[in-house]
């Protein structure tokens, strides 16, 4: 089935440690970029930047960020970004 609208579901587990998982729906192919952001608004980790087919998908994150850090407990942003300007934003919380 073809999902009605762009939609960025909340992390399970949230609070989370070490792995969370989200679930996005795409109703159109569509260039993709999911990200992650602390709450100074700074880049932490770009899971997704591509192309993808529309549909459900789902994508875990494991607490590292774009240098194989692991991160320190907080609250951090992930956010959902097309090529059509749609932007989706959920709060979630890394517990140690």
């Amino acid at each position: 089935s073809i999902p009605e609208e762009f939609s960025l579901g909340q992390n399970y587990p949230n609070p989370f440690n070490p792995i969370t998982q989200m679930e996005y729906s795409l109703p159109q192919s569509s260039k993709v970029v999911i990200s992650i952001y602390n709450v100074l608004g700074q880049e932490v980790k770009t899971i997704i930047n591509r192309e993808q087919e529309y549909g459900y998908h789902s994508i875990t994150w494991d607490g590292i960020d774009n240098r194989g850090k692991q991160m320190s407990s907080g609250v951090y942003f992930i956010q959902l970004s097309t090529e059509t300007g749609i932007v989706r934003n959920k709060k979630m919380m890394l517990l140690k």
